[in-house]
């Protein structure tokens, strides 16, 4: 007997109503189809209701994949990232290898998944000392300075251990999985998806040797907003995986913790590190003159 399987899809990509209408064939000949979401990447739409749920496929790109992973945050439910977007780097398969696979993701096979641990956000209002916001990330907490984009200062600590002042543009906590978006983009390192661990790294640093630090996930970090950047009410704001905002003012304190984990289905025939080379260009040598990239 197959699994019980729901679909989300982003009716925003180009390629949805073909995407969707090839895997709810595919689904259908070997499972059942319990439901179908659409979405069109909203930052926060509320919770899906997962009940009677064996499997979630998303169809999307890593933005929608992110979106239903929170929305599916309550549910103990499996997620299996269909590639309809660009890069694609986060989704299990792409849409023309999941055929080869779903006898058994839809059938009663085997699952290869991965747990992803999320990293909490605690927004601390700095006038009622109340927790004002909680929001979870898979990839990353980014305190961004915004309009007018002048320098701001924020106060770091790990472990109830004072650290430094950061002062720049703001800071990055990722998690592994996010480790290959915008942090490595601000020159953080990659991270194996089986590091248990997060990383910070300063957004265009007022000095020299603020350099990223990996550290245990087990860790508290605290954020004590010093100087703040506020414009016709836009300003400096806390941004989750790149879709949830929460303004900051001075005197806020964002409280970093380990969250809880979701699982992903993936592919064991396209490995981590062979993706991070193809879809990443990880190490890509450089073009020699009248030899093809890859020849040595």
């Amino acid at each position: 007997m197959g699994r019980s399987v729901l679909l989300i899809v982003n009716r925003r990509k180009p390629d949805a109503d073909a995407a969707l209408a090839k895997v709810r064939a595919l689904v259908e000949q070997r499972g059942t189809v319990v439901g179908v979401v659409e979405t069109d990447g909203d930052q926060h739409p509320g919770p899906i209701d997962a009940t009677g749920v064996d499997l979630a496929v998303v169809l999307g790109g890593d933005g929608t994949l992110l979106s239903a992973a929170r929305r599916l945050s309550d549910a103990d439910v499996p997620i299996l990232g269909v590639n309809i977007g660009r890069v694609g780097f986060m989704t299990g398969y792409e849409i023309e290898s999941i055929a080869d696979r779903c006898d058994d993701v839809f059938g009663s096979g085997d699952l290869h998944t991965r747990a992803v641990r999320s990293v909490l956000a605690e927004v601390i209002d700095g006038s009622s000392k109340s927790v004002r916001r909680v929001e979870h990330a898979l990839n990353e907490h980014v305190v961004t300075a915004g309009p007018p984009y002048r320098m701001i200062t924020l106060g770091l600590s790990i472990d109830g251990a004072p650290g430094p002042n950061v002062s720049g543009d703001g800071l990055i906590l990722s998690t592994p999985t996010g480790s290959t978006a915008y942090n490595v983009s601000a020159g953080g390192p990659i991270v194996a998806p089986g590091v248990d661990a997060f990383v910070l790294t300063p957004i265009a640093a007022h000095s020299l040797s603020f350099r990223p630090i990996v550290v245990p996930a087990t860790s508290a970090i605290e954020l004590t907003v010093t100087s703040v950047n506020s414009y016709e009410g836009t300003g400096t704001t806390l941004v989750t995986d790149g879709q949830v905002h929460e303004r900051l003012a001075e005197g806020d304190t964002v409280r970093f913790s380990a969250g809880p984990t979701t699982r992903f289905v993936y592919d064991d025939d396209a490995g981590y590190w062979a993706t991070l080379q193809q879809k990443m260009g990880w190490a890509v040598p450089p073009v020699r003159r009248g030899r093809p990239r890859n020849e040595p």
